[in-house]
């Protein structure tokens, strides 16, 4: 599973340890511009800002020493300018290095609260998105997840693959919403797939267990507003024998097949009712039956790669895109559409986004 952020925070590395010596470099230069200018700027009494500044990265104790090191500075300088008004400026040192410790204190109780939540979030997705085998098979799978904020590692997009007497079936969806609701009920979806794909012959009745886990699952923690939580899925199985895949597209975005001559969008012949949706709409999942070479790669993801904006509003050409790509294996696709989705967006996108390349070997 590749991951936001990554290349962008080791680009950053270097920046971010300067930020983090940016109270002693503050120091040092006020201390060198009020020894090196005459008494009346008065550029120690801008000393008590190098503990402020320290209070918003370090912790308490280094600040304290910070601080204290000032006090010490305005003492010297006193002894070379008698009138710099040195208790005064001796003074605030110390109130601000005391109001700075305090912030420090309560900022490293924050991030420690953070901390654990991040915890808590990163065991909730690893949930939905847990590691998958490359290879089911004589079927080579790799996976994709970028989520809006590099930060966010949580969202209701999810995936999964299962290995079943029937054939290698896959899933991947989107459900409306974000954070811990959004992934409670992608939890739920998954979980009923894992079950459903091991005892239904047919897809069709697979897509059914998952609406009716999708609803019992708003049922029991209802949404904010009427209609508001819902899913998008795709449903595909690939059999052990033969080139003819099942697909039952639930209101998700149509796969893209790329093999050395095109690039197929396999489209629905008959659209079929988002999960949780069904028996509000009344209609049936339908499965349709395409075409799938050994050699070609199917590509499946969510409506966040499409709707990656560019900064004038242009949406990602991810078909056009897919038709300049050469032959490769489902992991290179996989790392140029990441790169190619960062530049495209520049770093900022707006929605969760998940993807799953599966190439069909021979047998």
């Amino acid at each position: 599973m590749i991951e936001s952020g990554r290349p962008r925070l080791r680009r950053s590395l270097g920046h971010g340890r300067l930020v983090r010596l940016s109270p002693v470099i503050l120091t040092v230069v006020i201390a060198g511009l009020a020894y090196a200018t005459p008494p009346e700027l008065a550029f120690s009494r801008l000393l008590p800002a190098a503990p402020a500044l320290a209070a918003a990265m370090w912790p308490v104790l280094p600040t304290v020493l910070l601080g204290t090191v000032c006090l010490f500075l305005m003492v010297g300088l006193s002894l070379v300018f008698p009138d710099l008004g040195t208790w005064w400026t001796c003074g605030g040192i110390v109130a601000v290095t005391v109001a700075a410790a305090y912030g420090s204190h309560v900022r490293l109780q924050r991030e420690r609260t953070l901390f654990q939540v991040r915890l808590v979030a990163d065991a909730a997705q690893q949930v939905v998105l847990r590691p998958l085998p490359h290879r089911f098979r004589n079927v080579e799978i790799e996976s994709l997840y970028l989520a809006a904020a590099a930060e966010a590692r949580i969202g209701g997009d999810f995936y999964e693959v299962a290995d079943t007497p029937y054939g290698v079936r896959l899933l991947i969806g989107d459900v409306r919403g974000k954070g811990l609701p959004a992934v409670g009920a992608a939890a739920a979806i998954v979980n009923a797939f894992r079950e459903a794909a091991h005892g239904e012959a047919s897809m069709a009745d697979i897509a059914r267990r998952l609406d009716a886990s999708c609803a019992r699952h708003n049922a029991a923690h209802p949404p904010e507003a009427p209609m508001e939580r819902f899913a998008t899925a795709l449903l595909v199985e690939i059999p052990h024998r033969g080139s003819r895949i099942t697909i039952v597209n639930c209101g998700h975005p149509p796969p893209l097949v790329h093999s050395l001559m095109n690039v197929r969008v396999l489209e629905p012949s008959a659209p079929s009712p988002l999960l949780s949706l069904a028996e509000l709409i009344g209609a049936p999942y339908r499965a349709d039956a395409f075409d799938f070479a050994p050699g070609e790669v199917l590509l499946l993801y969510t409506d966040g790669i499409a709707e990656t904006r560019a900064r004038d509003g242009e949406f990602f050409p991810l078909t056009e895109w897919m038709r300049r790509q050469p032959p490769t294996p489902p992991r290179d696709l996989l790392t140029a559409l990441h790169h190619e989705l960062l530049r495209h967006s520049r770093g900022s996108l707006d929605d969760d986004i998940a993807a799953l390349a599966v190439r069909l070997q021979t047998p």
